[in-house]
């Protein structure tokens, strides 16, 4: 990387560069639109004159409250064009959340998708802001695509230094009060290099034989998918976009588009597995099915290995710690659950250390909290120096994972911190209990969490989805439980549910489930 703001160029200006080689190449799609390479590059660099004619530059915050559309992402590349803060906000956060962060991060500009432009009458109303931007016309604000087409699509010099803040990524929402994660410009640039040793280069298999990257977006664009389209661009591939996840639609995508990389979370792919369609969908296009974001199911894996045939990969990663571990292809062995049931090695570059809760470095095998030091970890939490000060110490992030490094350097997840169970005689790793739920043939799928009785200790609890026409019961499933495990992980209450509820992210939602579970006391 340059080692001064004068020769630094920012991740948008070398995609730009990319977009303009063969700018009549079609780029992005998305609901039958087809974007090419020339007409986004273009849009960027209105966008970018606009966002400035609005009084809006470097140092500032924009904030985006939009779905998943090629505006979206010019609207994005513009505002880090010209050296601003940008803040994508989860669709699927309540109102007050978002206008909590809204005003946390100081917005000066607000960018609105306009078929949420009654969530942004709303939200401004909680949280006022100067400037309210629509792509496209809208009930209120100014319409930013208009202001665009009145300005000049010449190139736009960047005012963003290294250690500006690129990105402010915030939490989603699901253990409390959002956090907002703070990445440089330099961070992020690393990030799309493909010159550099940054998570891309070990996130998905190439294409071979100089085929096309063709990569299927059906996850917010706020979250990993962003960054995963970013690269896309950069690497001259085509990127088609899908409002939300819809298994038949993604399927049909793949097949349509001939899509090479996909990207889900583990619920997510779990329903794509077991759609009636990907039987019968031609999906040999696929290179890279990459999952991550949350725990997986080693079963429900090996079956998505036998569906989709050998290219997932998986990524462990965090946005405070940036990429951590990935479990190539070559290590989807269906008939092989340990191994699956592992993050994979750790990345080049990225140092993991396994600690006690005294800071002490634990050997091979000790289960522990998984510390991270490399270049990619987060500058801070935006403005929250004694948050900070918690998780990063002495250059180390404290992940809130709770894992161990086995003999062969493979990196193994068993629970969040806050997500472990205390109960009578010691602890319930959850992911450990979810794996054993699933792996039984009746069981789709399951998410477990801690619930507090009147006298305030947890007690185990299961949300559980059942294959159809599963002749299983609680009875069952606990009797299980209890002879593989011992009585300790047998849940106190079991709850059959037709499919979990998930964050905007695409992360089972146990804060939801928590609340809607039947008990006493909270």
């Amino acid at each position: 990387m340059p080692d001064t703001a004068h020769d630094f160029r920012t991740y948008v200006e070398e995609n730009l560069d990319a977009l303009g080689t063969d700018p009549g190449r079609v780029a992005l799609v998305h609901q039958g639109r087809r974007v090419t390479a020339g007409e986004f590059r273009a849009l960027v660099h209105r966008m970018a004159r606009a966002l400035r004619g609005q009084g809006i530059d470097r140092g500032q915050t924009v904030t985006l409250l939009s779905g998943n559309l090629p505006e979206t992402i010019a609207a994005r590349y513009a505002a880090n064009l010209i050296g601003c803060r940008v803040n994508h906000l989860y669709n699927k956060l309540s109102a007050d959340v978002q206008a909590t962060i809204v005003k946390d991060v100081e917005t000066a500009a607000l960018i609105v998708d306009p078929r949420f432009d009654d969530r942004a009458a709303e939200l401004t109303t909680l949280a006022p802001v100067a400037t309210v931007l629509t792509l496209g016309p809208a009930k209120s604000g100014t319409d930013l695509l208009e202001l665009a087409s009145a300005e000049s699509d010449e190139p736009v010099p960047s005012g963003a230094r290294p250690e500006d803040i690129c990105t402010i990524r915030h939490t989603g929402g699901t253990t409390g009060h959002p956090k907002g994660i703070c990445t440089t410009y330099g961070q992020v640039r690393t990030f799309v290099n493909d010159e550099e040793p940054g998570d891309a280069k070990v996130l998905w298999e190439r294409p071979a034989d100089q085929e096309r990257t063709r990569l299927l977006v059906c996850t917010t664009l706020a979250h990993a998918a962003g960054m995963m389209a970013d690269v896309t661009l950069r690497e001259h591939g085509l990127v088609v976009l899908l409002e939300d996840f819809d298994p038949a639609e993604v399927l049909a995508a793949v097949e349509r588009e001939q899509i090479t990389h996909l990207f889900l979370l583990p619920p997510l792919l779990y329903q794509l597995t077991d759609h009636p369609d990907a039987a019968t969908t031609d999906t040999s296009s696929l290179r890279c099915l990459t999952y991550g974001g949350c725990q997986s199911s080693p079963a429900r894996i090996a079956d998505a290995v036998r569906r989709f045939g050998p290219v997932l990969v998986q990524f462990y990663g965090q946005n405070e710690a940036g990429g951590i571990s990935v479990l190539p292809a070559g290590d989807h062995d269906p008939d092989n659950p340990e191994r699956l049931r592992s993050a994979g090695r750790i990345l080049p570059n990225v140092e993991v250390a396994v600690r006690d809760e005294n800071g002490r470095d634990l050997p091979r095998g000790e289960h522990g909290e998984i510390c991270i030091r490399s270049a990619s970890i987060m500058q801070g939490y935006w403005k929250q120096p004694e948050l900070t000060a918690e998780v990063l110490r002495d250059g180390w992030l404290h992940t809130g994972d709770i894992g161990f490094l086995d003999g062969d350097d493979y990196l193994t997840i068993v629970d969040r911190i806050k997500d472990m169970i205390v109960v009578v005689g010691g602890h319930v790793y959850t992911t450990e209990l979810e794996d054993l739920l699933n792996s039984h043939p009746g069981v789709l799928q399951s998410a477990v969490f801690g619930v507090r009785d009147e006298d305030r200790m947890e007690q185990v609890y299961a949300a559980v989805v059942l294959s159809p026409g599963a002749d299983v019961d609680a009875d069952r499933l606990r009797a299980m439980v209890r002879e593989a495990r011992g009585a300790m992980y047998e849940p106190a209450h079991i709850e059959f549910v037709g499919q979990l509820p998930l964050t905007d992210a695409g992360k089972p939602d146990k804060k939801q489930l928590r609340a809607l579970a039947p008990r006493t006391a909270v």
